[in-house]
């Protein structure tokens, strides 16, 4: 008689329940170290060219100004914004039920006002200019800076009022009139 290549039935569970088990680990492992586009981790991630703004469609990468990403604690999506405005009304807004992971805008003061890329700053420790002369891609814009310095020196050639994230209500930072009170189109 030739001995059984088979494991007995007791050692087969074992040897599936093992396998199952490490398949797990592994798969709840690649979750715990996500990669650059799926926004898993929190951390700030870049905008390519296909980078769309989660409230309207409008492409990040065509349009000037600061840009805004959140990321939520229990999901991975990841929603843009092509306006810091956008960004603001959106953490600002009574009724957001999702708990925020991380919030981030970018320094204006490192980034390119035409074509912002990187230059991530939590949007909660950053400094917003409300109301200067300069324009994002929906119009007038919140510019924001990691320092209040750089903040000032903003004021200084276009205007407006330096503001911290804490002192914003969400009245100045108000969607409501959007394209439905734009003449122009």
């Amino acid at each position: 008689m030739t001995p059984s290549v088979l494991p007995s039935p007791r050692r087969r569970r074992l040897l599936c329940g093992c396998a199952g088990f490490a398949g797990l680990s592994a798969l709840a492992l690649s979750g715990c170290s996500p990669s650059a586009d799926s926004g898993g981790g929190g951390a700030p991630l870049a905008i390519d060219r296909q980078t769309s703004c989660s409230l309207d469609g409008m492409l990040l990468a065509d349009f000037p100004g600061p840009k805004g990403q959140l990321h939520y604690a229990q999901d991975r999506q990841v929603d843009w914004f092509c306006d810091t405005v956008e960004l603001l009304s959106a953490l600002l807004v009574p009724e957001q039920v999702r708990a925020v992971k991380s919030a981030w805008v970018q320094d204006m003061a490192r980034a390119d006002w035409d074509r912002p890329q990187g230059h991530w700053i939590d949007a909660r420790q950053a400094w917003y200019v409300l109301g200067s002369q300069r324009k994002g891609s929906m119009g007038p814009t919140a510019a924001t800076f990691a320092t209040e310095g750089d903040a000032l020196a903003f004021t200084q050639t276009h205007g407006g009022q330096v503001q911290r994230f804490a002192d914003i209500k969400p009245e100045m930072v108000d969607l409501t009139g959007g394209a439905l009170h734009d003449t122009r189109m």
